[in-house]
């Protein structure tokens, strides 16, 4: 779907087609052009109706890029990642926004599930303030709310690391650690995605492009910092991560020695039961207890229970057990 608006004037109103006359770098109007999950015909706009390098075109026609930006003759290409929340599933992705910023226009291309943009094109026609400062200050309004949403994604998942940090000593078992994996895979492809986005707010900051003015760098610098942070929260939830893996174990092998205790244990009370056992049920001539035929088994089995609390009071007195 392709939406187009335009701001000359001082208002903003969407309209239905691009006329080419506004694409002038001399014409008073701003064009915004958002192509939402686009069909092949709609993305002949980049090529045919902006004339953007191949290669760029190439690259936003691809599902997935890492983020970057790149300069190209009479505009900046961009990409950058927005969380895509999932909440059947309790948990994230993220989903990457091609930008093209021009002298007097921006436009991005993305699947459709951008909540920043969709934000925007609310407001676009009923704040005019919206798109008034250009381009880049739209690229930068986008940006800032795509990072903004990032945080309580980031929230909610250090309340899921908390209950499984409490299900791990609570109740570990094989779907815990299966969850830990799935978290900590996550958060991994998380940090492949900020860690490249922060460097491209760095270079925005740092002004490493003639269309960034001064203002919009310290507006960028703020969006890097965000991200810096952002950063730092995944380093720790990694971390965290890992150190639930090692509690898992450690919980895991602490309960193996337990059960192999008491296993042994009664292994070894067994054994001298089964001596006994095994020498009064001999078929020879033994000497008798005291008593009748049967009272033997009632001796034998007196001579029992007296050699297992023998060992086991042993086994307590030496903190076996």
């Amino acid at each position: 779907m392709v939406t187009i608006y335009i701001n000359r004037n001082g208002q903003t109103e969407q309209v239905n087609s691009i006329d080419r006359v506004w694409l002038n770098p001399a014409a008073s109007t701003f064009v915004w052009v958002d192509l939402a999950a686009p069909s092949m015909p709609e993305l002949l706009i980049l090529s045919d109706t902006f004339a953007f390098h191949p290669l760029s075109v190439e690259d936003a026609r691809a599902e997935l890029h890492y983020p970057k930006i790149e300069a190209y003759d009479g505009y900046l290409y961009a990409i950058l990642h927005g969380i895509a929340f999932q909440s059947e599933e309790s948990t994230f992705s993220t989903h990457d926004i091609d930008f093209f910023i021009g002298p007097n226009y921006l436009v991005t291309v993305h699947n459709g599930d951008s909540r920043s943009i969709a934000d925007l094109h609310e407001n676009a026609v009923r704040n005019p303030k919206v798109m008034a400062e250009g381009p880049v200050a739209l690229f930068h309004r986008i940006v800032d709310m795509m990072v903004d949403h990032y945080g309580p994604e980031m929230q909610k998942l250090e309340d899921r690391l908390d209950q499984l940090e409490t299900a791990v000593f609570d109740n570990p078992t094989p779907e815990v650690i299966r969850q830990v994996l799935n978290e900590k895979r996550r958060v991994g492809g998380l940090r492949r995605i900020i860690t490249p986005q922060r460097d491209v707010m760095a270079r925005l900051a740092r002004r490493d492009f003639v269309d960034i003015s001064t203002d919009m760098s310290f507006r960028f610098r703020d969006v890097f910092d965000h991200l810096q942070r952002l950063n730092d929260d995944a380093t720790m939830f990694q971390d965290r991560m890992t150190g639930i893996l090692d509690a898992y174990l450690t919980n895991v092998s602490n309960r193996l020695n337990e059960v192999m205790k008491v296993l042994t244990v009664v292994s070894t009370i067994f054994m001298p039961l089964t001596l006994v056992a095994g020498v009064w049920g001999m078929n020879v001539h033994l000497p008798q207890f005291p008593g009748s035929d049967v009272a033997q088994f009632w001796w034998v089995l007196i001579i029992c229970i007296v050699i297992i609390v023998s060992m086991l009071s042993f086994f307590r007195s030496r903190r076996w057990i």
